[in-house]
Parts: structure tokens; C-alpha cells; sequence
């Protein structure tokens, strides 16, 4: 990928933080694609998508506080949905943007169900990607194997080996080559070492009786009920059942539903029936627009 492709972009935050976006130019006459990506993951993980959608669309990734170019958070309990979905409106008011298609994977799209029930106006379609407002507790407890483990390793290769043990269940199909681009998205490189490319100290608000305590988040996807909607689910996903799916389209009749066969959580959204299923949701909303 050609970097000018993008301009990097900073937002000083209002707890003196610094918010790093990628901004992919694109069509002025419809909203701006956001994309904001899960848990332990950064803008790499959308570079394909943006540049299959730019110039056609004006695309804008974020790296969430604690992530890839943004800064670390001094305070790990600030790493939350609600924080998130603050800044993100921060950069949105910064960049005179009144609404976008909102695109989130996993974390990213219950950052976008928060804004749906604080801020809907800004949202103007949605595309969630392997979550939904039920997180099922297995994916849960998965992902907690994991995240905060601030392991090194002294070649990509390595690495590869280390995101394919994390992930293999999810990706059947990944070659080699693949869990190497995949360990480039998730990594990076500092001091001759190769480690996860963001702040370990996100795992910290997991480990608060808040974090165990259940919450319903149906209340906050009923707002997009109201919105032009796509779901993508992986179909052996560990994080959005087909029973979570099913129940999102009776509160959501007009929700678009795509299914990957043979993937877990998350599609990489690089699938054919993920592209297919993201075209026409895209051409659907501008041929709406027009």
C-alpha cells in the first residue's frame, strides 16, 4: 500500500491526549466512512478497505487512546467504550463533520452503539462487524487469554507464529504469508524488538467487579434499528451467535445480514462475501443520497 494514499491526522483531546486518524480522500457530496477497529488493533487493519473505497468515498480511520500513533492513556480506567465514543465525536466536531457511516469491528462497534444512544445525529448508516448488543461469554473469555500479555518477538515470522496460535480458530484458511500481513497490522517494531502495538494497560478495566457486572446493551443498538444497517458475522464467530443475529433482526426488520462461512471473530472484511455485502450496502446509501 502507497501511504500518500492518506494524510496522518492528530487531535489534541481535551485531557491533553493526542488522537491519531488516518483521512483517505473521497467524495464531499455524502457523509465520510469512519472505521474504527477492536480491542487490541489500530488503523492497519482497514488500509485495504480504505483504499477500496477512496476516492469513491471519504474514508476515515481512527486509532483509539492507547493504540497505534495515538497516545497512551495515563489513567488505564479511561480505556472504555464511553471514552472512546467521546473522542470520537471530538475528532468529528474538529473536522466540521455533522455525520458518517460508521463501520466498527467488535470494540468499534459497540464504540458506535454508544454514540447511537448518546449522539445519533452523527450517525448516518451503520455497519457492525461481529458484534452485536449480546456478547456472547466464550468470545469474552477468549480474548482475556490474551490481551494485556506484553509478549516480544525477535522477527516477524515470530510474531506470525504468536497471532496464528491466538487466532488460528478463526482463520482456518490463513497461509503463512497471511498471519505474517496479519502480525504487520498488529504489531510493531521498537529497540530490535517486535511487540503488540498497543498499550497493555487496556486490559486493566476488565479487572474491575464494573467490568463483571452485567449490562444490558439493547438499549443502545435500538437506536440503529432506526438507521440503514448491516451486520457482518463471522459464521463460526465466538462473539455474535446466530440466536444474538437472529433477535438484532426482530428489533431491526431493514438490518442487512451478511454471513462469512468459515470464520470466526472478526472478519477481516477483505472476504468476498463481506466485500459484496459492503458494496451494496455503500451503493444502496449513496444511490439514496443521489
Amino acid at each position: 500500500m502507497s501511504e500518500d494514499r492518506y494524510v496522518d491526522g492528530y487531535l489534541d483531546l481535551a485531557d491533553e491526549l493526542r488522537l491519531h486518524y488516518r483521512d483517505y480522500p473521497g467524495a464531499t457530496d455524502k457523509p465520510p466512512l469512519l472505521c474504527l477497529h477492536g480491542l487490541t488493533r489500530n488503523a492497519r487493519d482497514f488500509a485495504e478497505l480504505a483504499e477500496r473505497y477512496s476516492p469513491d468515498w471519504r474514508v476515515i480511520v481512527v486509532d483509539f487512546r492507547g493504540r497505534g500513533l495515538s497516545d497512551y492513556d495515563p489513567q488505564p480506567n479511561r480505556y472504555t467504550a464511553f471514552t472512546y465514543a467521546a473522542d470520537v465525536l471530538a475528532l468529528l466536531a474538529d473536522l466540521h463533520i455533522d455525520e458518517a457511516v460508521f463501520l466498527g469491528t467488535s470494540l468499534g462497534g459497540l464504540v458506535t452503539m454508544a454514540i447511537a444512544v448518546t449522539a445519533p445525529v452523527r450517525i448516518a448508516a451503520a455497519i457492525l462487524n461481529d458484534v452485536g448488543p449480546d456478547v456472547d461469554q466464550g468470545g469474552v473469555d477468549r480474548i482475556l487469554t490474551y490481551v494485556g500479555k506484553d509478549r516480544r518477538f525477535a522477527t516477524w515470522d515470530e510474531a506470525a507464529v504468536a497471532v496464528a496460535e491466538i487466532q488460528r480458530a478463526a482463520f482456518e484458511r490463513y497461509t503463512h504469508e497471511d498471519w505474517v500481513a496479519m502480525a504487520k497490522r498488529n504489531c510493531r517494531e521498537e529497540n530490535g524488538e517486535i511487540r503488540f502495538d498497543y498499550d497493555m494497560a487496556i486490559a486493566e478495566p476488565f479487572k474491575t467487579v464494573e467490568a463483571t457486572a452485567p449490562v444490558d446493551l439493547w438499549p443502545f443498538f435500538t437506536p440503529l434499528a432506526e438507521k440503514p444497517l448491516l451486520v457482518v458475522r463471522g459464521e463460526k464467530s465466538d462473539l455474535l451467535t446466530t440466536e444474538t443475529a437472529a433477535k438484532m433482526q426482530q428489533v431491526a426488520p431493514g438490518m442487512k445480514l451478511a454471513t462469512v462461512p468459515g470464520v470466526g471473530h472478526a472478519p477481516d472484511l477483505s472476504e468476498p462475501e463481506a466485500v459484496a455485502a459492503i458494496d451494496a450496502f455503500l451503493n444502496g446509501l449513496a444511490s439514496a443520497k443521489a
